[in-house]
């Protein structure tokens, strides 16, 4: 019989996951299935249930349900403990959940691995404080960059985090005007302003030479952030198109035990968009 996985979100009808998983079970020879499903937003214990119920093994967890599926995991990995959200389920054979959060690790992973970033010794600046830039602090600091500072317009919520993941390394908080005459060698753009076809107000100047852009975003075109990137100097300004295929890789590793190639599935679907 094959195994079922799926992603469970609302909305849910632009996810490339089950084109992504599909990739990576042809690839490695793993018999599975994986589908998308629309949740309803008071339905999600439900339907993890009614989803097992019917022979699932696993699934994936977008918005706005990550935080729930926290609560709903009875084990969970450290970095999914850290980041408050998880991403990925695993149905244990004992009946219990297992949840991790693979976000922070599909980021890194694409930064070092597909574009050679150093983050280790960088000057990295983190914009946002939402649940996107809680979901990668931990897997950040575990790369030992000299700082990490969390933008936000709201210069509270960009405090708090800093505060519960100081014990993981150098973190502060700042609010966008202040980081004039600051540089960085690594900005990372947490935020939903791409939705909204805006960009982070930063101030002129805030790239070091040589600096990387990565948006968490992606899409046909570059987003308002890269384009600002390009504009402002950028030697590199990188979608989040990797990090999706990175962190599903991670996923796919946890349920199956087999790690596949993410550089062909990336090109595929650059090819498709």
């Amino acid at each position: 019989m094959t195994d079922r996985y799926a992603v469970m979100g609302n909305p849910i009808g632009h996810s490339k996951s089950p084109l992504i998983h599909t990739r990576f079970a042809q690839q490695t020879g793993q018999q599975l299935s994986y589908e998308a499903i629309l949740v309803e937003l008071d339905d999600f214990p439900a339907a993890v249930a009614r989803f097992r119920a019917a022979g699932g093994k696993g699934l994936n967890v977008t918005v706005p349900f990550k935080q729930e599926a926290w609560a709903l995991a009875g084990r969970r990995s450290r970095r999914a403990e850290r980041a408050g959200a998880v991403n990925t389920l695993r149905f244990e054979t004992d009946g219990s959940l297992y949840g991790d959060n693979t976000d922070g690790v599909g980021l890194v992973r694409d930064l070092k691995e597909n574009h050679a970033v150093a983050l280790a010794g960088c000057r990295l600046l983190l914009l946002g404080a939402g649940g996107a830039v809680r979901g990668v602090l931990e897997p950040l600091l575990a790369e030992r960059p000299a700082e990490l500072v969390i933008a936000n317009r709201t210069v509270a919520k960009a405090e708090e985090l800093a505060t519960a993941f100081a014990d993981l390394g150098t973190v502060r908080a700042s609010s966008f005007a202040a980081l004039e005459r600051q540089q960085f060698d690594v900005v990372i753009n947490g935020t939903a302003a791409s939705l909204q076809g805006e960009v982070p107000p930063l101030p002129a100047g805030v790239l070091a030479a040589d600096a990387v852009c990565y948006d968490m975003m992606y899409g046909k075109e570059p987003t308002p952030f890269l384009r600002w990137a390009e504009a402002a100097g950028a030697a590199s300004a990188l979608d989040g198109l990797g990090m999706l295929v990175e962190q599903a890789a991670e996923a796919f590793y946890l349920w199956r035990g087999v790690r596949p190639a993410t550089a062909p599935v990336i090109a595929a679907l650059r090819q498709h968009m």
